[in-house]
Parts: C-alpha cells; sequence; structure tokens
C-alpha cells in the first residue's frame, strides 16, 4: 500500500470540508490525515490530505476529487519535492526526578516546554512525520496523558508549478 499526500486548494466557503471528506466516505477511502486553514487569499482554503492506497485507488482519489467544483487545483506533495510538518503537543505525567529526563529529551529533538504543573510537563514538537514517530517512541517509559497531532501540512517546494 503507498503513502500519498495531497495539496487542494479549495473555495473559502462553507461546506467544502464536508463535500471532500463525504467523497472519501462514500467510496470507502480512508483519509490518514487531514489538515485545513485560510491562505494568503481569504478566497481560498488548502487542505493538506494523507491517503493510502494501491496506485488504481490514489488515482481515482485525485480524478473524483477534480471534479468537485470547490476543487480549484491539485497537487501531489512528492518526498525531496515538498516541505511537510506535522505538530504534536503531548502532556507526560512527571516527577521531579522525571522531569529533567523529559527536559533533556525535548532538548535533542528541538522541542519546546509549552507548560509545567506540578506533576506534569506539556511539550511541543513540530517536524516530518518520522521525526515525531521517533519523539513518541523515546517517550516509551513515561506515562503520555494527553496527546494531539495536527495531521500533516505542506507546500511544494521552490518555484515548481501546482498540477491539476
Amino acid at each position: 500500500m503507498k503513502k500519498m499526500v495531497l495539496s487542494l486548494l479549495v473555495d473559502n466557503t462553507s461546506g467544502v470540508l464536508s463535500r471532500v471528506a463525504g467523497l472519501f466516505s462514500r467510496r470507502g477511502y480512508n483519509i490518514d490525515s487531514l489538515s485545513v486553514g485560510v491562505t494568503e487569499n481569504p478566497n481560498y482554503s488548502r487542505m493538506t490530505v494523507a491517503v493510502s492506497g494501491d496506485d488504481r485507488i490514489l488515482s481515482q482519489i485525485k480524478k473524483q476529487l477534480l471534479k468537485l467544483e470547490d476543487v480549484i487545483s491539485i497537487t501531489e506533495l512528492k518526498d525531496g519535492e515538498s516541505v511537510c510538518r506535522e505538530l504534536l503537543l503531548v502532556k507526560i505525567k512527571a516527577s521531579l526526578e522525571e522531569r529533567q529526563q523529559i527536559i533533556s529529551l525535548t532538548d535533542v529533538f528541538r522541542a519546546k516546554v509549552v507548560d509545567v504543573a506540578t506533576d506534569s510537563v506539556m511539550i511541543e514538537i513540530t517536524g516530518n512525520v518520522n521525526k515525531i514517530e521517533a519523539f513518541i517512541s523515546l517517550l516509551d517509559g513515561f506515562e503520555i496523558e494527553e496527546m494531539v497531532r495536527t495531521g500533516l501540512t505542506g507546500l511544494i517546494r521552490g518555484n515548481a508549478k501546482i498540477s491539476e
């Protein structure tokens, strides 16, 4: 099974997210990750959608998305040709002794401590999926109280043209 990350430029109107998500659910396709935000032009939003499937399914997803009238363009964000990032917030239960270990680990990954309570530490880390996964795996010996990930977001590098 292949993974593909698509950057969709869509009209910034109500219901667009519902129509895109509905297209996936009607056809039985799963969305691995989804993030949406307004662009530099308030008339448009950019959706970053990570999906998995065989070549036929991935091709079909692109074709079906282009049929939606709210979708202006679709760009596949390929490794090496784009920059993709994700944000993770994680609250870790931490005694006084564990706190220093967690902070040291945070420094190694160039993450940030964003909140400290008497019994926990909250960390913010941004990076590619591999970096996020590696950080989470190193937290194995600690008790994670809560964790949230934004999902991928990305842009194509340099002056590359946006495809349709």
